[in-house]
């Protein structure tokens, strides 16, 4: 056994404490398994967050919020401001139930009625609304370059000559880890500006980018026409409050957003905004320790894997708490893993179309050799996640 190290005190709690809270990840896993599937980590609430709703509840605050007029656009911007340099106008903010929502909200509304290039594996819930909006998803496989994937920007102007018009980058990556580079994203702007265009950036893993990266926000490369969804679900951890942000680079895009019928953003809670304004104005002190806490998490895995699984493919990734593992020879590891290892993963399957040809003659892979593992537990825990892995796949 790999000697734990030494933890911060404030994010670990036990597999009983994580079973009793009753969250999905915990309560759709088998009694007898590890869940490392679900994109929420293993970690008690942030302090400042549970007293922001703690008087929310007590003021009682627990009626449909105001989409208009609250202190969230100011706090997110102040926010934006002090990590990226970047003041996003509070006014071209729009709240949305989730980023999901907040996603295809934007391009329905927003953009081109055009197939979508989306670079693939890409968050399967992506995958999944995109068609309910009226888009056909044209998959772009990222590619290697030496130790860390890249985004195929030859095969991406390929699909916009083809007649895409909308390209979703989800910057950080899930499940890949990138942290797009300026170059990167410069080069995507131009691509698309050839075309005529948009991109709509999912920035919802920002503030989780590890040690060694930088987040680019896509709206510092092209301020006027950007279109950039985030919240503060993953990075404080509260999914299930149900609050979102979409930012457009015009006040007449934010207002044409909001003039849609208010069931279209689907259930922004009173007590999301509460908790998202708690996490932008004060819980950087608390996100901090957990980035710090995620980068142990990161470098732990890579000394598990190389002990236990050398054969297994992964390449670290610059963000999140995600990791995208290929072990060689398993047909399918997420069922391995959870028969024979009693730990429980997210399928690659469900991160892509399903394999074929886009219509700009792309060869779109399958993902059925690979898995998605949430890293973001205890050291102890993340051990033994590992070892279920070794005696499923060795």
């Amino acid at each position: 056994m790999e000697a734990v190290a030494e933890q911060l005190p404030d994010f670990d709690l036990t597999d009983d404490d994580l079973r009793r809270r009753g969250d999905k990840k915990w309560r759709d896993c088998p009694p007898d398994a590890i869940p490392a599937w679900l994109a929420e980590m293993d970690v008690a609430p942030a302090p400042v967050i549970v007293a922001a709703l703690r008087e929310a509840v007590e003021a009682g605050l627990v009626g449909y919020p105001t989409l208009t007029g609250s202190a969230l656009p100011e706090a997110l911007s102040g926010w934006l401001h002090r990590n990226f340099g970047w003041r996003a106008e509070p006014g071209n903010v729009v709240l949305a139930g989730d980023a999901v929502v907040g996603v295809a909200l934007a391009i329905e509304a927003l953009c081109a009625d055009a197939p979508v290039v989306v670079p693939v594996p890409c968050y399967p819930p992506f995958v999944a609304a995109l068609p309910r909006v009226g888009r056909q998803i044209v998959g772009v496989p990222c590619s290697l370059d030496g130790d860390r994937y890249v985004l195929d920007l030859d095969v991406v102007e390929a699909e916009l000559a083809a007649g895409a018009r909308t390209i979703l980058l989800t910057n950080p990556h899930n499940p890949l880890g990138r942290s797009w580079s300026r170059a990167e994203l410069t080069a995507l702007r131009q691509a698309a500006d050839r075309y005529g265009a948009r991109v709509v950036s999912d920035e919802i893993h920002a503030p989780l980018v590890l040690p060694g990266a930088v987040h680019v926000p896509y709206a510092t490369i092209d301020p006027d026409r950007h279109i950039t969804v985030i919240a503060a679900s993953k990075a404080w951890n509260i999914p299930g409050l149900k609050c979102a942000q979409v930012i457009t680079g015009s006040a007449a895009e934010a207002a044409g957003l909001r003039a849609l019928p208010r069931a279209a953003n689907r259930g922004v809670s009173s007590l999301g905004v509460a908790a998202a304004v708690a996490a932008y104005r004060d819980g950087d002190p608390w996100r901090t320790g957990l980035v710090a806490y995620l980068h142990q998490r990161r470098e732990q895995f890579g000394r598990l894997l190389a002990s236990h699984m050398p054969h297994v493919t992964w390449h670290p990734g610059e963000a999140t708490y995600l990791a995208w593992v290929e072990p060689p020879g398993q047909p399918d590891p997420a069922a391995a893993a959870l028969h024979k290892g009693s730990v429980l993963l997210d399928a690659g399957t469900a991160y892509g179309p399903p394999p074929g040809t886009a219509p700009g003659g792309t060869r779109i892979p399958g993902y059925d050799t690979s898995v998605r593992v949430n890293i973001g537990t205890s050291a102890e825990r993340l051990e033994r996640i590992v070892l279920g892995l070794a005696r499923a796949w060795t």
